[in-house]
């Protein structure tokens, strides 16, 4: 039987080209304070942080805030969850955003985990998902990019940088468009939301 009780509680946020979104969750999943802010991915850093900033003040702004102790963050990718950087290709403003020491220092001084946010999806599918009871299992995000994430002899597998399965940059079409990477061709170039939406108007 499921109760009120808010144990175990994490701050938990989402950071994409389109939308930062932030939560307190619960030890079982459920999401029991919400927060969101559009991401100003054409502006400079420190735009781009203040909206993470403004989405962490929500949350701290619920009674339920002392009673998170660590938060989480998927990130539009590449990350480098080793460093604690973040390089999302839909934010041009962050190349090498010292996203974990800023995000830490926001949250109070709690501990942050970091991963690519194909990944931290894959991570709740296994858990409570598509995914649950699977041994092996790829998960894909197609949103403003593409991302996935890897579920390998039942365990996630985000890989040293945490970016494993991270799909959205690899050539599919050798002389396909320009993607924002500087690569050609791209998943994401073909298949991302947005561009499959500029295909679909282009080809009526």
């Amino acid at each position: 039987m499921h109760t009120d009780l808010a144990t175990g509680l994490v701050v938990a946020l989402d950071i994409g080209g389109t939308k930062i979104a932030g939560a307190l969750v619960d030890g079982e999943g459920r999401v029991r304070v919400r927060s969101r802010r559009p991401t100003p991915a054409r502006e400079d850093a420190e735009t781009v942080m203040a909206a993470v900033e403004d989405v962490l003040g929500e949350l701290a702004a619920s009674p339920l805030w002392e009673a998170a102790d660590a938060v989480g963050i998927g990130s539009a990718g590449p990350v480098d969850a080793a460093r604690g950087t973040v390089s999302p290709v839909n934010v041009p403003g962050w190349r090498d955003y010292p996203l974990v020491e800023r995000v830490h220092r926001a949250a109070g001084g709690r501990p942050v985990t970091l991963v690519g946010d194909g990944v931290a999806m894959t991570a709740a599918e296994h858990w409570l998902g598509a995914a649950r009871g699977h041994d092996n299992a790829l998960c894909l995000v197609v949103s403003t990019g593409v991302g996935g994430g890897l579920v390998l002899g039942g365990r996630l597998h985000p890989g040293p940088t945490g970016n494993a399965g991270h799909i959205g940059h690899i050539v599919v079409e050798l002389d396909g468009e320009p993607c924002a990477c500087g690569g050609r061709g791209c998943v994401e170039r073909v298949a991302s939301g947005p561009h499959l939406a500029r295909r679909a108007l282009e080809n009526g």
